[in-house]
């Protein structure tokens, strides 16, 4: 064949730009691979924020349910026997009596007993609760006169004159004299300013909690004198914690909460071992414990 009779071959080849002999199957790749890290880094987060409490309640919520045991064969309810009577046609059955013991009467002294003792318990559990929720509650209002005291400049000086402290009849608060600072002129029952100020401060806390309060007046011993308590002490200590009563009132402390009002003069004083002390004239504010309404016992 001459070279003019050979055909003629025409190629074509075509040009891919940008994209590589990959094309652009890479970018897919590399942004599901993003996802998948972001999603890793985001589930890492939200293990690392839980507690263990809620660890374990996903865990059970992922966990698989349990498989029950079949009920064909001998995995069903009957174990592979059946209903019917003896005989031929029992299939191998073999009826089965049980006796039951007659069950106990509800009134036995035995079930009585132990319900007695429930009941104490759960009396003593409902005492015990009480107490811890009132004592928190004490000391809650205790923390929140102290702040109230330190917070306000015109309290901050009278801060020494307030003695806060839990006794078995509540908590207790009181109003003491230093030496130079009276709360009341002497052989009066007006309380002056300063005591004035330090008994609306005290109201707020007692509007804060629903507890009845007693008010009682104190008095300390003459200088001098060979009694501890002078005959016009009592109606003076009195007189006193009445009108601070009528203060508290005033900064709307609800009547119905006062339970008692009484004056113990110089009978009960602060510092046992110098009854002519300053601080033993006070006053003392108590929020009384209350006794839990528990149900009578009406079996018995």
């Amino acid at each position: 064949m001459s070279l003019s009779d050979r055909p003629i071959l025409i190629k074509k080849i075509k040009k891919v730009s940008g994209g590589g002999h990959h094309g652009g199957a890479w970018k897919v790749a590399y942004a599901d691979f993003v996802t998948a890290m972001m999603a890793f880094f985001l589930l890492m987060w939200l293990i690392n924020t839980t507690d263990p409490e809620q660890k374990r309640g996903i865990a059970e919520y992922f966990a698989p349910a349990s498989v029950s045991a079949t009920t064909s064969g001998s995995g069903g309810i009957l174990g592979g026997t059946s209903l019917g009577d003896d005989g031929a046609k029992s299939e191998g059955a073999q009826a089965t009596i049980t006796e039951l013991a007659p069950e106990a009467p509800s009134d036995s002294p035995q079930e009585v007993g132990q319900s007695q003792n429930l009941a104490a318990a759960s009396e003593e559990a409902l005492r015990a609760e009480i107490a811890r929720r009132e004592a928190a509650e004490f000391a809650s209002a205790a923390e929140s006169l102290r702040q109230a005291m330190q917070s306000m400049p015109e309290l901050a000086e009278l801060s020494k004159q307030l003695i806060i402290d839990q006794t078995p009849e509540g908590l207790r608060i009181q109003l003491v004299d230093q030496e130079g600072r009276s709360m009341f002129d002497p052989t009066s029952s007006r309380p002056n300013a300063r005591a004035q100020l330090l008994l609306r401060t005290v109201s707020r806390v007692i509007n804060q909690l629903p507890n009845r309060i007693s008010i009682t007046g104190h008095t300390s011993a003459a200088p001098g004198s060979n009694r501890a308590t002078l005959p016009n002490d009592w109606p003076l200590s009195s007189a006193r914690a009445n009108a601070s009563r009528l203060i508290l009132q005033s900064a709307g402390v609800d009547p119905d909460r006062v339970y008692q009002v009484s004056g113990k003069a110089g009978s009960d004083p602060l510092y046992p071992d110098d009854p002519t002390l300053a601080g033993n004239r006070r006053i003392a504010i108590v929020l009384l414990r209350e006794a839990p309404v528990l149900p009578t016992d009406t079996s018995l």
